[in-house]
């Protein structure tokens, strides 16, 4: 009640008012008026929450893909793939995936499908997080960003393609950022925040 009579003479007469009284004041217990501020959106967070999500929804569609091939031959599978799409069978790179492919078996597909599973769960739960700005999702994107690092790094030592250094330049950014953002909440929480005091017109 009394918060709303001091916004009312802030707007009657703002030259008498002691302060401006924010959309986020509060009145504390000792009647002294606090100010907090929250945060705008943080566009950024959302946009990776997404990509999370749009990846998971990728991760998927793959897992599913490679249930369908359990009990079928990979390799004329493949080879019907590439003739469809008028690459040369001749090709180095061909016949190595048509190698490759040859030496996968059944219980070989299922642990690749569970693989790709559970990197669809994980980034569904992170990007679900992010979307909803939940802090513990910041933490968790944070630690799984980083402990995926040095493999991707290894991966780009033993074979390197455009791909790797893509997605892990990728990782290697929302890992540098989330980074920021965590730190930078930390330190925004051990600042005390100090009450903003209403001085009272004598004539009121």
């Amino acid at each position: 009640m009394r918060l709303i009579l001091l916004m009312a003479k802030q707007r009657r007469n703002p030259r008498r008012a002691g302060c401006i009284i924010g959309m986020n004041a509060r009145l504390t217990t000792n009647g002294a008026l606090t100010t907090h501020s929250h945060p705008d959106r943080n566009r950024w967070l959302i946009a990776i929450g997404v990509l999370k999500l749009l990846k998971a929804m990728l991760f998927v569609s793959m897992g599913f893909g490679v249930i369908r091939l359990l009990h079928k031959d990979i390799a004329d599978v493949l080879l019907k793939a590439v003739t469809a799409l008028r690459f040369d069978p001749e090709n180095r790179i061909v016949n190595v995936l048509l190698e490759k492919s040859a030496l996968l078996s059944p219980h070989r597909l299922k642990e690749i499908s569970f693989a790709i599973f559970l990197y669809a769960v994980l980034d569904a739960i992170e990007g679900t997080g992010l979307v909803l700005e939940k802090v513990w999702a910041e933490y968790f994107t944070l630690i799984l960003t980083g402990s995926f690092l040095p493999w991707e790094l290894y991966e780009i030592i033993r074979h390197v393609t455009v791909f790797k250094i893509v997605l892990t330049l990728l990782n290697l950014a929302v890992f540098i950022y989330l980074a920021h953002v965590v730190n930078e909440k930390v330190r925004a929480r051990q600042q005390p925040s100090e009450p903003v005091l209403v001085k009272k017109d004598s004539g009121s």
